[in-house]
């Protein structure tokens, strides 16, 4: 899980320049890293942050700095975007599932000769007490969720839920920020409409009215939604978890405290003479 920031001394950031034209920066979010990034970025002097979402929520959370929804059109219209904005640093904080974009992001980076940063959460990790089946994908899982019925506590995110339909003898519980529709179409079907964070006590008290039989997820790492792992570790139910795809080669931190302190180099880099 990621580390939290360093609670010592503050850091210390070159004295903001009125004449000065700001640092371009364009996030690519998400995800609750993202969020405390942009949080932090518009505190800061001499800095201009675009923050870019999938547009897979269809009312995301209000952040403090100006927001695009949707696709660039690939890496090509990701370099054609960064270099028609004039920008000077990307940091890549989407999820780590989100291996198309992040692929497209080091592709355009490289081809407009633009830095960049990825925010990387890290993966969890089996404790004691954990039954985990390891999935190299989502339609793995499957086979390891096996032919008896089950009830399913799916939380692998609604543009994957189609795979379950090739399994239609286990009950499935999805819990979801938009609408299932007919993503799922199954005989026994429960979705329910919450948005987390969720707590220790809220995911045992949900597994436990649920009558869950086995949760599936993906390894997204972060402390927002562990206590899901931690609630199927003390009711003793077992996990079908997803391995993380591969991820470019780039230079990457876990968190945004890291994010900021690149950030600032990269500025005080812009300035020197």
């Amino acid at each position: 899980m990621s580390g939290a920031a360093d609670q010592g001394s503050p850091a210390r950031h070159p004295t903001p320049n009125p004449d000065a034209a700001p640092l371009r920066i364009l996030v690519l979010g998400g995800t609750t890293e993202a969020s405390a990034l942009v949080a932090l970025l518009a505190r800061e002097p001499d800095v201009a942050v675009t923050l870019s979402l999938a547009g897979r929520t269809a009312a995301p959370r209000p952040e403090p700095v100006p927001t695009r929804i949707g696709g660039f059109g690939g890496a090509e219209g990701l370099a054609r975007w960064i270099a028609g904005n004039g920008i000077e640093a990307v940091i890549d904080a989407t999820h780590p599932f989100a291996a198309r974009i992040s692929a497209n992001a080091a592709e355009a980076c490289k081809a407009v000769a633009v830095p960049l940063l990825a925010v990387r959460r890290p993966a969890w990790e089996r404790e004691p007490g954990d039954d985990w089946i390891a999935a190299a994908n989502v339609p793995a899982c499957l086979d390891a969720l096996g032919p008896a019925p089950r009830t399913v506590f799916l939380t692998i995110g609604r543009q994957e839920l189609a795979a379950f339909a090739r399994a239609p003898q286990h009950a499935y519980v999805v819990r979801t920020i938009e609408p299932v529709g007919d993503a799922l179409p199954v005989p026994n079907l429960v979705t329910v409409s919450a948005r987390g964070p969720f707590t220790l006590a809220d995911e045992i008290r949900f597994m436990r009215e649920a009558r869950i039989e086995v949760l599936v997820t993906k390894n997204s790492g972060g402390a927002a939604t562990y206590p899901k792992i931690e609630a199927a570790r003390q009711l003793g139910l077992p996990v079908v978890i997803v391995d993380r795809p591969a991820l470019p080669d780039v230079p990457a931190i876990p968190d945004a405290a890291g994010a900021i302190s690149w950030l600032m180099a990269r500025r005080g880099e812009r300035r020197a003479p």
